[in-house]
């Protein structure tokens, strides 16, 4: 298994993949809690964590999903280019 993860560059497209995650996660962030595109009007109550704390756990799940999309994507192409490097080898 381990042979299978390193020949598709998994590990790399995971570093890859977190590092997408939390860029978009903090642009994101940082988009909404300085309200760079403008004043959010607030007509909703945010319960426990107020809204800041609402935007962190959100920023997190989107981060981990964007990592876990990016890491899948880069794996799959990664397999696609083994897979056609394996067929346009002559048979032996």
């Amino acid at each position: 298994m381990l042979v299978l993860l390193e020949s598709l560059a998994f590990y790399r497209n995971v570093r890859i993949g977190l590092v997408a995650g939390a860029l978009l996660a903090v642009l994101l962030y940082l988009v909404r809690t300085l309200e760079l595109l403008g004043p959010v009007v607030d007509t909703r109550e945010y319960p426990l964590f107020g809204p800041d704390g609402w935007y962190v756990l959100l920023a997190f799940v989107l981060a981990a999903a964007f990592a876990l999309l990016v890491a899948v994507v880069l794996t799959v192409a990664e397999a696609v280019r083994g897979a056609g490097a394996l067929s346009a080898e002559p048979p032996e």
